[in-house]
């Protein structure tokens, strides 16, 4: 894979951080180089391939905070990727239901009382 699924999940990793310490992180897009360079773009509206092709990068990631979320895409020529964190209600939610919420009824299991 070249880095490009690992370099998306630590750009993740590190906007959660952000998201943890109490902060919200700003949009931007961080462009990889073929010299492996490292350009920052802050607050750009281009897509990302765009970018990508106009500063000559080998990867392309962007950032994007939401409410209660972080999202990272990735574009590395022919491949894409697309990582956002849960919202903290749907992680909740997937915690709570994934283990069996149910009681044992001594009478549905043929015992009297």
């Amino acid at each position: 894979m070249n880095g490009f699924i690992d370099n998306a999940v630590q750009i993740l990793e590190a906007a959660e951080n952000v998201m943890t310490a109490g902060e919200t992180p700003s949009e931007f897009s961080i462009l990889l180089g073929v010299d492996g360079g490292i350009r920052m773009v802050a607050g750009s509206d281009w897509p990302l391939a765009s970018l990508q092709r106009e500063y000559g990068a080998r990867m392309a990631y962007r950032v994007t905070p939401h409410a209660d979320r972080v999202s990272v895409d990735g574009v590395d020529h022919t491949r894409t990727c697309h990582f956002e964190t849960a919202a903290p209600t749907q992680t909740a939610r997937l915690l709570l239901n994934s283990f069996p919420n149910w009681h044992s009824c001594p009478s549905a299991l043929g015992y009297a009382h």
